[in-house]
C-alpha cells in the first residue's frame, strides 16, 4: 500500500486519493505544511492500485517519450500585455488560447482565496489569468485526475499544465493514451513549503497592516531578472519585493529549507521528459539571441517532447509568437534545473528551523539562518570586496581630476556629515562637476551605493549642485543616480528621502521645504522639477500653507519637464506624461497629462 512509500520519496501528486476505488486515502499536512497520504484500513480491500498509479514507484515505466532529446525553442508572445502578465515569454498563453479556440478545457495551477494553490480546469477562456503565471508553492491536485478522466472519457480536449511528476501521475492513472490530451509541464526546480508561504503572508500583513489582495512572482515592472514579487494590500500600498530582500524566496534559494524533501531527489530530472511539451524560463537566452529578443521581460523556452506535442505547436500556436529554434545543447548551461536535483546547504537545522517557525518572526529567523552560514571568512572577504568596489567605482567617476578624487575620499571617509560605510558597500561618488554645500548639522545617510551627476558623456560640463542647510537631511535607503545637472536643495530642518533602485535623468530639480519622499524603484525624466514648497510667499486663503509634503509612491515615473507641486501624491506605479503639471494626487497604475494634469489612461503598467 501507498503508505509504505517513504516520506522523503513521496512527491506529493495526490493521485493516489483519486485511484482509490474505496476512498480509503485522504491526506493530512505535515509540521512544514505538505500533504502525505493515509489510509483508511477499516475500508481499504488492499487492492494496491495506489501503488500501481505512484509514479515514483512506475517511473522506469513511466519515463518515456518520441523525442529522446526535444526540439528546442526561444519564444516572446507578440501581446506585451499578455507578456507582462507572463512569469516568462507567455508561451503557455499561446497554448492556451488555441484550446479556448478549438472548445478545449485548460487545467493548471491556481491561487485560492486564502493563497492556497490548487489544480484547476475548465473551458471559460477568461479563466487564462488564473491559470497564467508560476506559483512557487506546491498545489493541491486532490480530485483532479478524476475530473481530467471523466472529460476525456466525454470526448472533451484537453490541455493540461502540471508539474513533471504530477504529468506522470496523470499517464499512470488514466493507463493509455487519450488522442484528445495535450499535456505541458514545465523544468520544476521543486516544490515549496505552503506552511512556509502561509507565514511569509502572515509577515507582510502584519508589516503593512492589511491584507493582501495581489500577488504576481517574477513581476515584469522592475524587470524580469530581479525576479520580483509584486504585492498588492488591501490599503492600497504596493510592495515590489525582489530576490535580494524576500524572505519567502530567500527560504527556498537561500537556506533551502522550503522544497519538499522528495525534490532533493528528484526522478523526473532529465531526458526524455513525459509530457507532450515541456515550457519554462529560458536562463541564458541572451547569449544565443541578444538581450534586444529578451528584453529582461521573460522569454520562454519551449521543448517538444513528442510527436502529439509537435503537431499541437502548429501556426495556430506559432502566430502568437515570436520564436526561434534553439540547438539542444545551448539551453542545458542557463537551465541546470532539466537534469539536476537541487541539494540544500548543510549547515542549517532543517527540523530546528520548522519548530521556530511557530515562535518566531519569519523575517528574525530567516536572517539569523542565513547569518549562521556566513563564516568569518565570508564576511572579510566581502568587506574586501566592496573596499575593492569604492576603488573602483573612485576611479570610474573621478578619473584624472584630482579635486574629484579628493572630494570621493573626503566626504566617504572623513565627513562627520556623511553617514555611511563603505565595508558594507554603502558609497556616496561625486562625478566632476558635482557640488555639495552641507549647513551646520546637515547630513546625508547613505544605505547603497549612490551615485551623484551621471554623465552621459565625459563632455558634459554641467553643473549638479546640492545644498542642505542648516540641520536638513538627505537619507538614500538603497542605491539611486542623480543624472548630470541637477539641482538639489533641502531647506533648514528639511528632509529629502530616497528609496531604492532608482534613477534621475539630467538636470532634475528638487526644493524641499519640509519633506519630500521617494520610495522605491522611482524614476525621474530630463528636466523634472519636484518641490514641496513655495518659499515664503503667502496667499490669503483659509489653510494655506508654504510647504507641504510630495511623495512618489513606488515605481513611480516622471517624464520630461514635468512639474510635480507642492502636496502631491504619486501613487504607486503612476505615470506623469511629459510636460504635465501636476497639483492633485496621481492614483496607482494611472498616466496623468496636461496642464492642469488629468488621468487619461489607467491599469496601466510599465518596466523600466
Amino acid at each position: 500500500m501507498i503508505d509504505k512509500l517513504s516520506r522523503e520519496a513521496c512527491c506529493g501528486c495526490n493521485v493516489c486519493s483519486d485511484a482509490c476505488p474505496k476512498g480509503a486515502i485522504t491526506f493530512s499536512e505535515d509540521n512544514e505544511g505538505f500533504l502525505y497520504p493515509s489510509i483508511n484500513n477499516d475500508i481499504c480491500i488492499k487492492c494496491n492500485i495506489c501503488e500501481k498509479v505512484c509514479p515514483i514507484i512506475n517511473i522506469d515505466v513511466l519515463k518515456k517519450n518520441d523525442f529522446e532529446y526535444p526540439h528546442s525553442y526561444a519564444a516572446i508572445h507578440k501581446n506585451l500585455q499578455v507578456r507582462f502578465d507572463s512569469t516568462s515569454g507567455g508561451a503557455f498563453s499561446a497554448f492556451a488560447k488555441k484550446a479556448y479556440a478549438e472548445k478545449a478545457y485548460v487545467g493548471g495551477a491556481i491561487w485560492n482565496k486564502d493563497w492556497s494553490v490548487s489544480q484547476y480546469i475548465s473551458n471559460d477562456k477568461n479563466d487564462i489569468e488564473k491559470l497564467r503565471s508560476s506559483k512557487y508553492i506546491q498545489s493541491n491536485a486532490i480530485g483532479f485526475y478524476g475530473k481530467v478522466k471523466e472529460l476525456l472519457q466525454a470526448g472533451e480536449k484537453l490541455l493540461l499544465c502540471g508539474t513533471p511528476c504530477q504529468i506522470a501521475a496523470l499517464k499512470s492513472y488514466l493507463k493509455k493514451d487519450y488522442e484528445n490530451l495535450i499535456t505541458l509541464d514545465f523544468i520544476c526546480m521543486y516544490v515549496n513549503s505552503p506552511k512556509i508561504w502561509h507565514k511569509y503572508i502572515e509577515f507582510l500583513e502584519e508589516k503593512y497592516n492589511s491584507k493582501v489582495i495581489y500577488i504576481k512572482d517574477k513581476n515584469k515592472e522592475i524587470g524580469w531578472r530581479t525576479l520580483t514579487n509584486k504585492i498588492i494590500f488591501e490599503n492600497g500600498k504596493v510592495l515590489y519585493d525582489s530576490k535580494d530582500k524576500n524572505i519567502f524566496r530567500r527560504c527556498y534559494m537561500g537556506l533551502g529549507v522550503a522544497s519538499r524533501p522528495s525534490c532533493y531527489n528528484c526522478r523526473f530530472k532529465g531526458f526524455p521528459r513525459i509530457a507532450d511539451i515541456s515550457v519554462a524560463d529560458f536562463w541564458g537566452v541572451e547569449k544565443y539571441l541578444g538581450r534586444e529578443f529578451d528584453g529582461n521581460l521573460g522569454t520562454s523556452l519551449i521543448l517538444i517532447n513528442s510527436k502529439r506535442g509537435e503537431s499541437y505547436f502548429d501556426e495556430k500556436v506559432r502566430k502568437s509568437l515570436y520564436y526561434q529554434e534553439i540547438p539542444f545543447n545551448a539551453i542545458l548551461s542557463g537551465n541546470p534545473a532539466l537534469t539536476v536535483a537541487y541539494k540544500p546547504p548543510r549547515y542549517v537545522n532543517r527540523s530546528q528551523f520548522y519548530e521556530d517557525l511557530e515562535k518566531v518572526n519569519l523575517e528574525k529567523l530567516v536572517i539569523e539562518r542565513l547569518n549562521e552560514g556566513i563564516s568569518s571568512k565570508v564576511v572579510i572577504k566581502r568587506k574586501i570586496r566592496n573596499l575593492l568596489k569604492f576603488g573602483y567605482w573612485v576611479l570610474k567617476v573621478s578619473k584624472f581630476s584630482i579635486d574629484t578624487w579628493c572630494k570621493n575620499i573626503y566626504y566617504n571617509l572623513f565627513s562627520r556629515q556623511i553617514q555611511n560605510s563603505i565595508l558594507d558597500g554603502h558609497i556616496l561618488l561625486f562625478h566632476k562637476y558635482t557640488y555639495i554645500d552641507m549647513h551646520k548639522g546637515a547630513k546625508i545617510i547613505v544605505n547603497g551605493c549612490v551615485k551623484l551627476g551621471n554623465k552621459i558623456t565625459v563632455k558634459d560640463k554641467s553643473h549638479t549642485l546640492f545644498l542642505i542647510k542648516e540641520n536638513g537631511l538627505i537619507k538614500f535607503e538603497g542605491n539611486y543616480a542623480f543624472g548630470a545637472g541637477a539641482n538639489v536643495q533641502v531647506f533648514e530642518n528639511a528632509e529629502f528621502v530616497v528609496g531604492d533602485g532608482g534613477d534621475t535623468n539630467m538636470n532634475v530639480e528638487i526644493v524641499c521645504g519640509k519633506k519630500i519622499q521617494f520610495e522605491d524603484y522611482v524614476f525621474l525624466g530630463r528636466n523634472v522639477i519636484v518641490r514641496d514648497t513655495n518659499g515664503e510667499h503667502y496667499l490669503s486663503r483659509q489653510g494655506y500653507k508654504t510647504s507641504r509634503p510630495v511623495i512618489l509612491g513606488t515605481h513611480a515615473w516622471l517624464c520630461d519637464r514635468c512639474t510635480i507641486m507642492p502636496g502631491v501624491r504619486v501613487y504607486s506605479g503612476g505615470i506623469v506624461g511629459a510636460g504635465a503639471f501636476v497639483t492633485a494626487d496621481v492614483p496607482a497604475f494611472t498616466i496623468v497629462s496636461g496642464n492642469p494634469a488629468k488621468v487619461v489612461d489607467e491599469e496601466v503598467y510599465w518596466k523600466n
